[in-house]
């Protein structure tokens, strides 16, 4: 039989005592590690993003001119943003970045998706053609933009010299608008392939072989199993492009300026012309917040749709 042991309540507490205990300050503080160390860097951010976005908010809502001090414009109100959406320019800006954002975001999808399909099969040299194709993406937007405006120049480009055409591609409204449409599809669309390349990778084969066996051709399968399995990351790659594309501004100030005859004038150059140009630090600060309000809602679209595809 076995015999119970009582342990000495001296001893106990001899033993409790030589074991440090934590005090409930030091659990407090080992459970808001994180949030203490991350501070710093967030009172930061706050400090260099949060108050020049209170100052344009504030801004926005005054009248200032440029003889006046930053901080002495009247309160008028939502007077700049009536002003806004009855300003012709402005109006077309929207357009032109709307249909512009939809454009070049369908090609870049459409082709940054073949160039994945093309990547995924396992042939010899091909992580060498993967490299390659970063190589644009890499390059900065102003660099990249210079470059192509040499290539596009009508007496001495290279462009022309090929096609054996004298084209002012930068001087007439469509081939303005086409140029900086082509030069950000080339430079972005590698950025989707690499997206969507990942995902390829990620995806399991069970589906494509059961498809196989059962006769489905290349073509079923890319459109029945590949794709629906690779709809979150479509989503996600034409979110982010959707974003970037509709304020895009580097290409186009390189470029054309806005121009010609404000063919290429995007909400972002609008903007900055607004503000740097004609120094309506108002109506510029106006313009500033209905694009992001006009961000968010595409950002807030997105979001609902890929919870929805990926809710069972």
């Amino acid at each position: 039989m076995g015999e119970t042991i009582t342990a000495d309540p001296q001893a106990e507490v001899a033993r409790r005592r030589m074991v440090p205990a934590h005090s409930s300050g030091s659990r407090w503080l080992d459970r808001q590690f994180a949030a203490i160390t991350a501070l710093p860097t967030a009172v930061m951010m706050l400090a260099i993003f949060g108050i020049p976005l209170l100052f344009s908010l504030t801004l926005s809502f005054r009248g200032w001119s440029i003889d006046q001090s930053l901080f002495a414009g009247r309160f008028v109100g939502t007077a700049n943003y009536t002003d806004l959406m009855t300003d012709p320019e402005f109006v077309s800006s929207m357009i032109i970045t709307l249909c512009y954002t939809i454009a070049v975001v369908a090609v870049e999808m459409v082709l940054g998706l073949a160039i994945a399909l093309a990547l995924n099969i396992d042939l010899p040299f091909i992580g060498f053609f993967r490299t390659v194709l970063v190589v644009p993406m890499m390059m900065t937007p102003i660099v990249a933009a210079f470059c192509w405006r040499l290539l596009l120049d009508p007496s001495n480009g290279v462009i022309n010299y090929w096609i054996g055409q004298h084209i002012v591609w930068l001087g007439q409204p469509g081939t303005a608008r086409l140029s900086v449409a082509i030069v950000n599809v080339w430079q972005n669309a590698p950025y989707v392939a690499i997206l969507l390349l990942a995902g390829l990778r990620s995806l399991p084969h069970e589906p494509m072989e059961a498809a196989a066996i059962d006769g489905a051709s290349r073509a079923q399968i890319l459109w029945h199993v590949t794709l629906p399995l690779l709809r979150s990351y479509l989503l996600v790659a034409m979110l982010l492009r959707t974003i970037f594309e509709f304020r895009t501004f580097d290409n186009v100030y390189v470029m054309t300026s806005g121009g010609p005859a404000n063919s290429t004038m995007v909400l972002s150059m609008f903007t900055y012309l607004a503000s740097f140009q004609r120094f309506d630090l108002s109506l510029g600060a106006a313009a500033s917040w209905l694009m992001l309000l006009i961000s968010l809602l595409l950002c807030t679209l997105f979001i609902m749709a890929v919870r929805r595809r990926s809710t069972p």
